[in-house]
């Protein structure tokens, strides 16, 4: 049963059985995918796009703001995760041809960041079902480092202020990616999923809405599967 998005205000955190179904939809061995999350539900999983629905991945602001726009506008989101400093929307089938043809007709299509299609053909990794739990495991390698982040050899004073300047740059570019989540979990076996005239709409109102802080690029059709 299909639900609109206005009953969907208040959204699961973790994906319910009924959406698991839906994504597993996809596959083409729907079975597979269920025994696969059965034995590991805080694993991602690969799944074709084309069938069941269509993924938008946009620059993690540019996409706050399209989701914010589609919330306050309407008429609302299908399911959306964040990875890899992105966000996916996931939108009907065959959105991911029609969306970037669409954008090329528009004043400002051109001034939104890279927007990556991924439609018939295409793969994406989505989120797990559960989220997994935070471990030590993260923050244990920041706080082995941290006694040593201003370290400095015997007989080099003037080095030492260089020496933590760079330990603690290199300390932020280690720290991790957050972990692949839901921001709007599916909780329904047909989840209601915007089709390319709402993403073109909402895009261009976050254009718009951004003015000049947003970098003119070409809008592309990835044939590419989604980077897990």
């Amino acid at each position: 049963m299909s639900r609109s998005p206005q009953d969907s205000l208040h959204t699961a955190a973790f994906v319910t059985p009924a959406g698991a179904d839906w994504l597993a939809s996809a596959s083409a061995s729907p079975r597979g995918v269920q025994a696969l999350w059965a034995a590991a539900p805080t694993a991602p999983v690969t799944l074709p796009c084309g069938t069941a629905f269509d993924v938008i991945s946009m620059d993690a602001l540019f996409g706050r703001r399209v989701v914010s726009r589609l919330w306050t506008d309407g008429p609302g989101t299908g399911p959306v995760a964040a990875q890899g400093g992105r966000v996916m929307l996931f939108a009907t089938p065959g959105t991911a041809q029609r969306l970037p043809a669409l954008l090329g007709w528009e004043e400002w299509g051109a001034a939104a960041p890279p927007l990556l299609c991924y439609g018939r053909g295409d793969a994406v990794t989505v989120p797990p079902l559960f989220p997994p739990d935070p471990g030590p495991q993260e923050a244990a390698p920041l706080e082995r480092d941290a006694p040593e982040s201003g370290a400095r050899k015997p007989g080099a004073p003037e080095s030492r202020a260089s020496e933590s300047r760079a330990s603690e740059s290199g300390t932020r570019e280690s720290a991790p990616m957050p972990s692949p989540r839901w921001l709007v979990a599916p909780d329904v076996r047909s989840p209601w999923l915007p089709g390319p005239e709402a993403l073109l709409w909402a895009c261009v109102r976050a254009a718009r809405a951004a003015g000049g802080d947003l970098v003119s690029t070409a809008v592309t059709s990835a044939p590419a599967a989604f980077p897990g």
